[in-house]
């Protein structure tokens, strides 16, 4: 009987201990269940919001958030997490804390601009965003921001290229102003006005080619080459590139050769190619001096997307210094504004080849050693490889030539060897 006893008496003391350790469980269960996460903080818990408020916030494009009366984060989308709002159930950023009491305080909605610096960057670059918080039923306060830094961006190009034009075109019209008065003026001297009547010429010449290149850079921009793309032929595009510059070469004395690979072949816009080739060829004459080579020469290299063309065109000028061989490809960026004046550039060739090879899923690339040339390389997908191909991102980078450059042939060795080069 005693056994009996201490049998049931042990029975009891398990099973009260089993009740307090379920007790236990299911009270941390929903302890747990109650402090926000990650994961419960986006949609689900939407039983706290009022009715509806949970599917009108998982369809808006803005960064979402939902505070309590305490501070603490009700709910955010993936985006607010992405733009580092939210940490660790908490709101972030501590001016839009301080909006967010303020609107919880007196109802008021309100806005505001500002700049957050960027998660994962040691460089200090700004994210321009604008919040704008409203109360939410009696206890809750909605937070939505919205990213303005590409809009910003894209803003700030276009007010710097209208101001870009602006100064461009304001030479040669305040130019033709002024020779026109002069003009005027010596109506009576007819060496005078021969000799103003040219100046006029040459600028009228400059602002008739700035606008022109507007309208292509505006066109190349705009267009999708590959609507009206057909088969074109290397070694017309060259031919015609040598064509459009055979007259300002003559007049300096610079000889112009092409070699390389023939029979290759390109898919594009057929105008495009050519506008873009005849600016490297153009800038090519322009900035090398008297009595020097102007090289085109083309080959196929092999890459893992598809074998490629490349069109380099070379020169002996005066070449690019490293600060700026990123930059050339910027719209009105020159390395040497006076000489470019000078020669009648107009800032803009560099930047059309750059939109043509981009929209063509190419690229544009530089190599120049001051006091000894330049080499700029325009790289294609070689027909039959670019009607399945994506358009691939714009890269503009430094380039070395090698003794496997494109002129190292038998054919064509217009410059010095390859080995006199840095």
């Amino acid at each position: 009987m005693d056994v009996n006893a201490a049998v049931a008496a042990a029975a009891a003391i398990a099973g009260l201990c089993t009740g307090v350790i379920a007790m236990l469980a299911f009270r941390w269960s929903e302890r747990e269940q109650k402090r926000p996460t990650r994961t419960s903080l986006r949609p689900d818990r939407g039983a706290s919001l009022p009715p509806g408020v949970d599917t009108v916030l998982s369809v808006l494009s803005s960064s979402a958030v939902v505070l309590d009366e305490s501070d603490s984060v009700v709910k955010a989308s993936s985006a607010a997490y992405a733009l580092g709002l939210v940490r660790g159930g908490r709101l972030a950023v501590e001016p839009m804390l301080h909006l967010a009491r303020d609107t919880r305080r007196d109802g008021e909605i309100r806005q505001v601009e500002l700049d957050l610096p960027r998660r994962g960057t040691g460089r200090g670059e700004a994210l321009a965003v604008s919040a704008r918080v409203a109360p939410l039923g009696s206890r809750l306060v909605l937070l939505l921001v919205e990213d303005l830094t590409e809009a910003r961006r894209i803003e700030a190009v276009r007010r710097d290229f209208v101001a870009n034009v602006s100064h461009e075109l304001k030479t040669p019209v305040g130019a033709l102003s002024l020779l026109s008065e002069a003009v005027m003026d010596a109506s009576d001297d007819p060496e005078a006005v021969e000799r103003f009547a040219g100046r006029m010429e040459i600028e009228a010449t400059r602002l008739t080619n700035l606008v022109q290149e507007l309208i292509d850079l505006s066109r190349v921009q705009n267009d999708d080459p590959l609507e009206d793309a057909e088969p074109v032929r290397v070694d017309e595009l060259i031919a015609e590139a040598i064509d459009r510059c055979r007259q300002q070469a003559a007049s300096k004395q610079i000889t112009m050769a092409s070699g390389g690979t023939s029979d290759l072949c390109v898919w594009g816009n057929r105008g495009q190619l050519v506008g873009a080739l005849g600016n490297l060829v153009e800038n090519a004459v322009n900035y090398s001096p008297a009595r020097t080579r102007v090289g085109i020469a083309a080959q196929r290299v092999t890459a893992s997307g598809g074998d490629l063309v490349e069109i380099a065109v070379t020169d002996q000028g005066f070449g690019i210094p490293e600060k700026d061989r990123e930059r050339v490809f910027e719209r009105f960026y020159r390395v040497d504004p006076a000489r470019s004046r000078a020669t009648g550039g107009t800032g803009l060739g560099l930047a059309i080849v750059k939109h043509v090879a981009a929209s063509h899923g190419g690229e544009v690339t530089v190599w120049s050693s001051e006091g000894q040339g330049s080499t700029f390389t325009l790289r294609l997908p070689e027909s039959g490889v670019v009607r399945g191909r994506s358009r691939g991102p714009l890269i503009v980078s430094g380039r070395s030539v090698d003794d496997d450059g494109p002129y190292a042939t038998d054919s064509f060795e217009p410059f010095p060897a390859p080995e006199a080069l840095p």
